[in-house]
C-alpha cells in the first residue's frame, strides 16, 4: 500500500484542476504560491519614478492600463490587481506598494490629469476612491501635493 500517502495529494492537484475547470500543466502546479493575503511583491523594486520621468513610457503604460496597446508585464500585473486594489483601499498592498501607488497617482494627478481622469473612469466608475481622497474631476489644483 505505497500508494495510500499520495492519494491526499493527488485529490488536491484534482480539485486545484477542477476548481480552474482548465488544464493545468505539471510545472505549473509546482509554482502555485501560498500568500500571506498581500499582492505579489514580484514587481516592488521596480522603477516607477523612472517611467514617471518618461512621456513616452508614461503613455505605453497609461494605453496599456487602457487596452490601446500591448502591455509590458509590470503593465499586465498591474492591470490585474487595480480593480481589487480600488475595491479594498489597498488592503492587500505591502506598505512599499502603497507607497509607489501614491507617488504614481500624486504624479499622474499634478502631471497627466487627462490620463488619470481616464483610469479613475475606468477603474474607478463609481468615484468611489476619488470621493474618499477628495480627488474631484474638476481641475482643481493640486500642486500642494508636491510638497507632501
Amino acid at each position: 500500500m505505497v500508494l495510500l500517502p499520495l492519494i491526499p495529494t493527488a485529490i488536491s492537484v484534482f480539485i486545484l484542476i477542477s476548481d480552474h475547470q482548465r488544464p493545468v500543466a505539471a510545472d505549473a502546479l509546482r509554482r502555485v504560491e501560498r500568500t500571506s493575503g498581500t499582492y505579489s511583491t514580484k514587481y516592488d523594486n521596480f522603477d516607477v519614478a523612472g517611467v514617471l520621468a518618461s512621456e513616452r513610457l508614461v503613455k505605453r503604460y497609461g494605453d496599456c492600463l487602457m487596452e490601446r496597446g500591448p502591455c509590458p508585464p509590470e503593465g499586465k500585473f498591474l492591470k490585474e490587481i487595480i480593480p481589487d486594489a480600488i475595491k479594498t483601499a489597498c488592503s492587500k498592498c505591502t506598505a512599499k506598494q502603497k507607497e509607489k501607488a501614491g507617488f504614481i497617482l500624486q504624479h499622474l494627478l499634478l502631471h497627466h490629469r487627462k490620463l488619470f481622469l481616464e483610469l479613475s473612469d475606468k477603474y474607478d466608475p463609481d468615484a468611489k476612491a476619488r470621493q474618499q481622497y477628495g480627488i474631484d474631476s474638476d481641475d482643481e489644483d493640486y500642486s500642494d501635493l508636491e510638497q507632501a
